[in-house]
């Protein structure tokens, strides 16, 4: 499960730039909720890397309208290959969602705790994603949107979920964007792991509220768990 997201600047920028040479251009928010635009990494037609801000909530190509009635926005990689939904996307347009963290909500008594989750030491999360490209039928309105994929939760993670999204590390990362990976390649990478030492930050039930913005967002109200 990956329901929440913190992308802040100047990680993420130098975390794209080792990786593909470009900084992040944004938006960033500390608290970023399914179907808001999120920036992603993707293959351009030439092949080459581009940044493209989508929507985070999966419209497929063929659907009729945009609709959250159906929970799009995370894929099981288990399903991948045979949803009507993401098969197409999983075969053609792959994408890497560049992260500072993400928030997951553990049980804890009668309620949920909400821990933000991110590295350790490293400058961000590279996350595996899906997307499609929708078009209206009636007007030029263009949607596109992606999926973040997840995955059974590793033995470290359970404390918080028992699904986690799928991480990748920078070489896996330009695996997953490769045309040409073999499909044994990619469901690979399925397989539950941390990519990096993480950190479980427990943070204040303000961030289960989607308009709470800013530092509060990430302020710890315990100690932090290591996660490796």
């Amino acid at each position: 499960m990956c329901g929440r997201l913190n992308v802040t600047d100047d990680p993420l920028s130098a975390l794209l730039m080792e990786l593909v040479g470009m900084p992040h251009p944004g938006p960033f928010d500390q608290n970023i909720a399914p179907t808001a635009t999120v920036t992603v990494l993707r293959l351009a037609a030439d092949g080459s890397p581009e940044l493209a801000p989508m929507r985070w909530w999966l419209t497929p190509h063929w659907a009729k309208e945009p609709t959250t009635r159906y929970s799009m926005f995370n894929a099981k990689s288990e399903t991948l290959h045979k949803s009507p939904a993401f098969r197409s996307a999983f075969d053609k347009r792959r994408c890497v969602v560049p992260v500072s963290g993400f928030y997951e909500w553990a049980r804890s008594g009668g309620g949920k705790l909400p821990y933000y989750i991110h590295p350790s030491e490293h400058a961000g999360l590279l996350l595996a994603g899906v997307w499609d490209r929708w078009h209206s039928k009636t007007d030029e309105q263009v949607i596109e949107s992606f999926t973040i994929v997840t995955t059974a939760a590793c033995e470290a993670m359970t404390l918080v979920h028992h699904r986690q999204p799928v991480m990748l590390s920078p070489g896996e990362a330009q695996l997953w964007l490769d045309t040409g990976a073999a499909k044994d390649e990619l469901r690979a990478l399925f397989e539950p792991h941390l990519p990096m030492a993480l950190e479980a930050l427990p943070v204040s039930s303000y961030v289960s509220n989607a308009r709470n913005k800013g530092d509060r967002c990430i302020e710890p109200v315990a100690a932090p768990v290591a996660l490796h």
